[in-house]
């Protein structure tokens, strides 16, 4: 039988006629906000040309937009709570909506600035809502369903971005990479208007403080802060800058001020408490470890492809495809799956599946091609999938168990921290590999180049062949032997890169083991899937 405290969530959802159109709509935003910042970041080398921006210039795109998806989180859960979803969601659409129409008109960097961090900002209240709805909103037997579509939504917009970027670029235009989202936006806020019923605004209860808005502006700014620390990081050498120190410092203290004024003076809309259970805290871990191990498509095969084989955006797209369609049958799978085993088993499954994967991977070579990473993504493809729908029923199992459900403050609490840990895990997984790769590129080059000597009779002979393929069209031979030269360096450096990528995918095996181990220490909850989902319940 279904527990006595999940029952009101019918209630709530009889409220509206249509609660799958608005399911939909906030399904639909989830998947808008995830393809924006993905299409920003895979072809940003198109803004750059187009608007004539530099490397330091452009690198401001990215981290403008997310940092203000970062910074609208924790508010949400304000906003969320004061006006309710429905209002949030609606105005915030509107708004990103007019931004991104706008932004293929700019010409300058800082218009151009400005209107991603508001595009950045009504965009980032569509994650935690959009949890939080699906939670309330949708009758307590179609939640796995929600759960399946919520994983495939992030999953498959997140490795189709790049299929999706080609093409624009090639047959459209650059401009697509906003107008995109602003044609799909109208739509979301059809179903979200006809499918979120009306509410009257939340009233404190008599003798509870009212709401207050600065702490979640202390924990907002802190997030952004550090969110932008990290994203800069690379490019100005880490804690060797002083903006990167200053920013990792006020992050911190700021995050530390909103936590100790909300026990000082305890705001009704966030319940610390409630997010201090062990598999709380464990899953906040898991959902980090998934947002490094799907780096694995995100990063590390996209950089192998197009720094060492050369492949185009439009070239890379058929590789990641492997991973994103299938999303569609094995999320399904993973729902019906979750009906009848704990969840923690499925976890174990998706991460091992990952796990070989990349132990796959990791025997790359220079010479390999798309053909190469076939059988690796399909493995890939079925560990995300189990993976990222296990994990978030597992999340919502502990909502359910907890009674979360007849306390709204609670489920915005723990959407909005799970939308934080989101972006921050993967902002910071993002980083650190970045830096990773940079630093193992750099160890496999000093000791290749260790290997190659101009006394060395292997490096000799290879000078001579491509000094011979050359001489025909160089002016003269000491022409033809520097260029010679610069090829077996070139080819040095591609070696390197390619070390490097295979030391990459069997650090995010190692991930997928210690998170095998975490899951291990994850709690049976006693609510199932099986019993909330079951014809009598």
């Amino acid at each position: 039988m279904m527990p006595t405290e999940a029952k009101p969530v019918d209630s709530i959802s009889t409220l509206s006629t249509h609660p799958l159109l608005g399911v939909a709509g906030v399904l639909l935003g989830a998947m808008i906000a995830t393809c924006t910042g993905r299409l920003l970041n895979v072809g940003l080398a198109d803004l750059r040309g187009a608007l004539h921006l530099g490397v330091d210039e452009a690198s401001w795109v990215n981290t403008s937009f997310n940092a203000s998806m970062m910074f609208i989180g924790p508010f949400s859960v304000y906003l969320g709570g004061l006006l309710g979803p429905r209002r949030v969601l609606l105005c915030c659409a509107g708004i990103f909506t007019s931004a991104s129409v706008v932004l293929p008109l700019c010409h300058s960097l800082g218009a151009l600035i400005v209107l991603l961090i508001v595009a950045g900002l009504s965009a980032g209240t569509f994650y935690p809502l959009t949890l939080s709805f699906v939670l309330r909103g949708l009758p307590i037997r179609y939640v796995l369903l929600g759960i399946a579509m919520y994983a495939i939504d992030i999953v498959f917009t997140t490795d189709m971005a790049q299929a999706w970027e080609s093409f624009f670029t090639e047959n459209l235009s650059w401009r697509w990479i906003f107008w995109n989202g602003a044609i799909l936006t109208p739509l979301m806020i059809a179903l979200i208007y006809f499918g979120i019923p009306r509410q009257p605004l939340p009233t404190p209860k008599p003798g509870q403080p009212a709401p207050s808005w600065r702490g979640f502006l202390y924990a907002s700014l802190g997030a952004a802060s550090l969110y932008i620390a990290l994203d800069q990081a690379q490019r100005l050498d880490w804690f060797h800058s002083a903006l990167i120190l200053g920013l990792t410092v006020a992050g911190v203290f700021l995050l530390l001020s909103a936590v100790v004024r909300h026990f000082l003076l305890p705001n009704p809309l966030v319940n610390y408490r409630f997010l201090m259970r062990r598999n709380t805290l464990l899953l906040a871990f898991v959902l980090i470890s998934f947002r490094f191990v799907m780096l694995a498509t995100v990063v590390a095969l996209p950089s192998f492809l197009g720094s060492v084989r050369g492949f185009r955006p439009l070239q890379e797209a058929p590789v990641l495809v492997w991973v994103a369609l299938p999303q569609f049958v094995l999320g399904v799978v993973a729902m019906a799956l979750m009906r009848r085993i704990d969840p923690r088993l499925i976890l174990t499954a998706g991460f091992s599946f990952v796990a070989i994967a990349c132990v796959q991977d990791a025997r790359v070579t220079s010479v390999w091609a798309g053909l190469n990473f076939g059988i690796p993504e399909v493995f890939m493809a079925i560990g995300l999938a189990l993976a990222f729908n296990s994990m978030v029923g597992a999340i919502v199992l502990e909502v359910l168990d907890t009674g979360a459900l007849t306390r709204p403050a609670d489920v915005l609490t723990f959407a909005g921290f799970f939308q934080v840990v989101r972006l921050f895990g993967g902002e910071a997984g993002s980083s650190l590999l970045g830096r990773f790769i940079a630093i193992r590129e750099q160890f496999h080059s000093n000791v290749l180049g260790l290997h190659v000597q101009l006394e060395s009779g292997v490096t000799t002979q290879r000078l001579i062949g491509f000094r011979t393929a050359l001489s025909p069209h160089s002016t003269e031979l000491a022409v033809a032997t520097g260029r010679a030269a610069e090829l077996v360096g070139l080819q040095v450096r591609q070696q390197a890169f390619t070390l490097a990528i295979s030391d990459t995918f069997l650090l995010i095996a190692m991930c997928c083991v210690l998170c095998l181990l975490v899951v291990a220490f994850l709690a049976r909850v006693p609510t199932q899937y099986r019993e909330i989902t079951a014809p009598n319940s």
